[in-house]
C-alpha cells in the first residue's frame, strides 16, 4: 500500500510554512516504535509533528496513546477543531481519536490516515499553525484584530 496521505500533507504544509524543512518516517502501527519516533523529532529540535494513521477505533490505531506518552501538555482545541470542521463533510470524522499536545516547545498533531481525511485536516487547522507554533517557541504577540487570523 502507497502512503499518499504523507506526501499529500507535506504539500500542504509546505504551502503554509514555506520556510520549514519537512522530513518524514513511515513506522508500523506499533506504539513503542512511535514513541521513540516522537521523542527522537522532539530531541531533533523540531517544532512541529504531524503524525498520519493510527488514530480509529481499531484495535491497532494507537498514535493518540503513544503521543499522551510523549506529551508535556494536550493542546485540545486543535483536535477539536479538525473534528468539527470536518464531521460536516464527513460524520466519521467524530470518530477520530486524534489529539495535538506539546512536548517542550514541540507540537504535535495526530491526523487521520486518508489522504482525504488528513488533508481536510490540515486545511481545518492550518491557519493556526503559525500562530500557534510561535506562541509554543515562547513569543507572546498576539492577533490585533481577534477573532481574525492572520
Amino acid at each position: 500500500m502507497t502512503d499518499t496521505a504523507g506526501p499529500a500533507i507535506a504539500a500542504q504544509l509546505a504551502a503554509v510554512l514555506p520556510q520549514a524543512e519537512i522530513a518524514s518516517r513511515l513506522l508500523p502501527d506499533e506504539e513503542e516504535q512511535i514513541v521513540a519516533a516522537l521523542i527522537d523529532l522532539c530531541a531533533m529540535d523540531a517544532s512541529l509533528i504531524l503524525t498520519i494513521g493510527g488514530t480509529g477505533l481499531s484495535p491497532r490505531d494507537r498514535t493518540p496513546e503513544a503521543t499522551r506518552r510523549v506529551i508535556d501538555r494536550e493542546a485540545p482545541g486543535l483536535a477539536e477543531a479538525m473534528r468539527a470542521t470536518t464531521a460536516s463533510i464527513n460524520p466519521y470524522a467524530w470518530l477520530s481519536r486524534g489529539i495535538a499536545g506539546l512536548k517542550g516547545s514541540t507540537l504535535i498533531v495526530n491526523l487521520p490516515g486518508s489522504e482525504r481525511g488528513a488533508t481536510e485536516c490540515f486545511i481545518a487547522i492550518a491557519p493556526l499553525i503559525r500562530h500557534g507554533l510561535e506562541v509554543a517557541g515562547g513569543g507572546s504577540d498576539h492577533p490585533k484584530d481577534q477573532g481574525v487570523l492572520p
